[in-house]
Formats: structure tokens, C-alpha cells, sequence
């Protein structure tokens, strides 16, 4: 008989992340002709022409090694955010940003807190580094700072916070982040993940990188994935003081982004533009969306973000069924404890009227109506 292998002790007790079904596999499984896919908050507008272009560029030259240190693109965003080059780590997307955080600073024992529900990545990297995961409720579908504050211990290394929250959308404030900083000891890291801060339309909202001066602690985490659309060239950064920055860079692999997602990422910086029109159509189609779950009598979350949560009143495992059927795939609500939601992406008005479409229809079928009963 072989002896056991010695896996680490952090990989039990963690189920792989699984991400939303593509949309090939659906056209595949159930022979739909169109199928529209409102499950992984991607960008429904695609990317800027001038990233596309950048992009084709950096083709040219696959042979050659990319810039390890990302330098052309770590000036842009110093020059657009006003922090120095030295200030940023870049990372194949925040997954990987997220795993340097818990890799600089997590070991054997530590604790981290997260609210629950939140991005579950978080207790993933936590646990990969055998620490342990302190998860803190939220309050009305908001992250709760003072709730989070009162699970403070001597073993906690890591606060892990996402503003706005995924998946409720939901945010705190300037002035509730700000209260809640001067109180976090210095020696505990507070990694802010705002993969959907430029979809914020609400007053009040915290400008976090110019707080990194002032808090040495703070670790502010962007992607591209979002209203930039790379999200499949896989690069966004981290933002924080130099030192922390230095050691999050000495867990980092030497070539970790390829040079097509750095000029990409480049090219969509300087592009202002388009961002304001993913902006607006996230902000008419949320709009549209909230409309048309009013006049269907159904509860949803206000959201800051990409996507909405949605009570049905029946198993989001089951309607999530029903609406693969109807050609629409979104994200039950059930994989973060909210059994009778879904998580629906903002996409073209198009898209969004489809899926309404789609939710009307499998909400009057049989089914449903005996759930929503209930």
C-alpha cells in the first residue's frame, strides 16, 4: 500500500471555486440557438477599440519575455492616481492580488475576518495559508464595520472587505470607513477589494488610494476585468505603501502578466471614454431592471455594482434550471446562503429585457406559482 502523499493541511476543507457556466456549454447541452450569459458581471460592451488595437500590437512579438515589472503601465496609473510607480504590485486579476495578501501576511493560525456573504475567494487564500476564517454577518444585506471591529483578536493579521460587497452590491461610506480605519490597529491589514468601484453611482463613496499615506495598513485591490473588459487577459493591481508593496512583489511570479494584458490594460487606462459608456448603460440598465422587478411585485438589493440581487421567492437552484432553459444564465443565490435570490448581471438593454422576459415566463409556470405561494 503507497503511503499518503503529504498534501498541505490548508487544502482540506476547500471546495474549488467553481465559475458561472459559459456560454458555449449551454449552447452545447441544451441546443439553444442564443443564449445570453448574466451570471459572471462581465462587461456587456466588450472592451475599447484602442485596447484591441494595443493588443493586436503586442502580438507581435510573442517570442520575447513581457516587462516582469509592468513599468509602463505601473507610471500610468502613478500618473493617474498620483501614488509612485513603487506603490503598486500587478497581478493576473484579483484572484492573484488576493493570494499575495494572504501569502505576505497570513500564516499557521492567524485569523482573518470577512463579512459573509462576500467574494468566498478570500477564505480560500486564508485557508491555502492554514489560517483561520472569522466570517461576520451582514446587516441588512450591508457589511457591518462595527461588527467586524468587535471580532478584532491578538491573532488577527488580515480584515478582508469588498466595497461594494459581492453579491449584494451594497456599500459603506467615506465617513464609516473613515471611523472605522482610526480604530483597526496598525498592525492589521485592511485589503479593501473595489473591483466595482467605477460602477458607483451613489453619494459618499471613499476615495481609499489617497488613505494609503495616511494608513500604512490599507491594501486597495482594482481589476480590469470589469468596466475595462479584460477579463480574460486576467490583470489587475494592488495599491499600498511601498514597503507592503515590496513584499507582496517578492510573492509574485517574474512574468505573472502577460504582455497582451499589460498593453491592453495600458490602452483602456487612457481611454476615458469608454469607460463612461459601460457607466452609463450599467446605470440605465440597473434602472430598467429595478423597474421591471417592481412591477413583477419582487424584492431586490439597490446596488453600486454590475449586477443585482433579486428575491423570486422560490429555490434559485431551481428557477436557475428553468432560465438555462429559456437561454438565460445568471447566478443562483443559493451558493452564498440566500436560497431564494439570484445574482443577475447588468447586461445590454437587449440582454436585460431578455431575461426579464425569461423571468416573467418561468415565474407563471406551475412550478412557481405553487413556490411563491409558499
Amino acid at each position: 500500500m503507497c503511503a499518503a502523499l503529504p498534501y498541505k493541511k490548508g487544502l482540506h476543507g476547500i471546495d474549488p471555486y467553481i465559475p458561472g457556466k459559459r456560454l458555449e456549454e449551454v449552447v452545447q447541452e441544451l441546443g439553444l440557438r442564443k443564449v445570453i450569459k448574466l451570471a459572471s458581471n462581465e462587461n456587456p460592451l466588450g472592451c475599447s477599440p484602442r485596447v484591441k488595437e494595443a493588443a493586436a500590437a503586442a502580438l507581435q512579438s510573442p517570442s520575447r519575455y513581457p516587462d516582469g515589472g509592468s513599468s509602463e503601465l505601473k507610471a500610468e496609473l502613478s500618473r493617474q492616481t498620483g501614488l509612485r510607480p513603487q506603490q503598486f504590485v500587478i497581478g493576473a486579476g484579483s484572484f492573484e492580488l488576493i493570494a499575495f495578501v494572504a501569502e505576505t501576511f497570513i500564516g499557521p493560525g492567524d485569523e482573518a475576518i470577512m463579512p459573509e456573504p462576500s467574494f468566498s475567494w478570500y477564505g480560500t487564500v486564508t485557508k491555502l495559508q492554514e489560517g483561520r476564517i472569522i466570517q461576520v454577518p451582514l446587516t441588512e444585506h450591508r457589511v457591518d464595520l462595527d461588527a467586524v471591529k468587535r471580532e478584532i483578536t491578538d491573532h488577527t493579521r488580515v480584515i478582508w472587505l469588498c466595497n461594494p460587497n459581492n453579491p449584494t452590491g451594497t456599500i459603506f461610506t467615506h465617513g464609516e470607513l473613515s471611523r472605522f480605519l482610526k480604530d483597526i490597529p496598525p498592525s492589521i491589514v485592511v485589503a479593501m477589494d473595489e473591483a466595482y468601484c467605477d460602477f458607483v453611482t451613489g453619494e459618499g463613496y471613499p476615495d481609499t488610494l489617497d488613505w494609503i499615506g495616511q494608513y500604512p495598513n490599507l491594501i486597495v485591490l482594482r481589476t480590469f476585468s470589469k468596466i475595462y473588459g479584460l477579463a480574460s487577459l486576467r490583470i489587475g493591481y494592488a495599491a499600498a505603501s511601498e514597503e507592503t508593496a515590496d513584499y507582496m512583489n517578492r510573492c509574485r511570479q517574474i512574468f505573472n502578466v502577460n504582455a497582451v494584458a499589460q498593453a491592453s490594460a495600458l490602452a483602456g487606462l487612457k481611454d476615458a471614454g469608454f469607460r463612461e459608456t459601460v457607466y452609463e448603460n450599467n446605470r440605465q440598465g440597473k434602472e430598467y431592471l429595478y423597474q421591471a422587478f417592481e412591477e413583477q411585485g419582487l424584492r431586490y438589493i439597490p446596488t453600486e455594482a454590475s449586477f443585482i440581487m433579486v428575491r423570486t421567492g422560490q429555490d434559485s437552484e431551481t428557477l436557475y434550471q428553468q432560465l438555462l432553459k429559456e437561454g438565460v444564465i445568471i447566478r443562483p443565490g443559493a451558493a452564498y446562503g440566500m436560497k431564494e435570490w439570484l445574482r443577475v448581471s447588468i447586461g445590454t438593454m437587449e440582454e436585460n429585457r431578455l431575461f426579464i422576459e425569461a423571468l416573467r415566463k418561468v415565474l407563471k409556470a406551475p412550478e412557481a406559482a405553487g413556490s411563491l405561494k409558499g
